[in-house]
């Protein structure tokens, strides 16, 4: 028995739920979201949420349960509220700036780092070393900040890279004389 599923996702005034096939789309103030359903799954939008259930007994269902569930969960939330990264720079001379639909790194190598912004996705630089990715859908916010974080992930010596906010870095020392 998922803990997680067993509970209904509650759709907030403002926000329409709608299945058609085998898609569910959410529609919110922040935009509309889609998510493939499961077969294994059955989904019913009940007044004021959406209940999400196995179909069967089978042991493929009640692994999907309550993902499926926590993906509904993450749509009800994307369309409301958003989401929201923030990755801090640290370095000598490492440097951000946003420019319009892409963002311009300066990260150590011989040339800038310029990463394209997808669509949906809103990111800011409130100052040199600090990047707010945002946007309705998580999957795309998290992989945007990743993909930023492979350019320079934190090294453990001196602590320089690109981590996230809240991230700690386990430090180690240096070479002994």
């Amino acid at each position: 028995m998922s803990r997680i599923g067993k509970k209904p996702v509650s759709v907030p005034a403002g926000v329409t739920a709608s299945i058609e096939g085998k898609r569910m789309t959410v529609k919110g103030p922040k935009g509309s979201l889609t998510l493939a359903m499961r077969d294994e799954i059955s989904y019913e939008i009940e007044d004021g949420g959406i209940s999400v259930q196995p179909a069967n007994d089978s042991k493929q269902a009640r692994a999907f349960w309550g993902m499926q569930r926590t993906l509904v969960q993450n749509l009800v939330t994307g369309v409301t509220e958003g989401f929201t990264k923030k990755l801090l720079i640290t370095g000598v001379g490492y440097r951000a700036a946003a420019q319009g639909r892409n963002l311009k790194l300066q990260l150590g190598y011989s040339h800038d780092v310029d990463v394209a912004v997808p669509e949906g996705l809103e990111v800011k630089t409130p100052d040199n070393t600090t990047i707010e990715i945002s946007g309705a859908d998580k999957q795309k916010v998290g992989q945007l900040a990743a993909e930023i974080r492979r350019w320079r992930k934190p090294e453990p010596y001196k602590g320089k890279g690109i981590k996230y906010d809240g991230e700690f870095i386990f430090r180690k020392e240096g070479k002994k004389k």
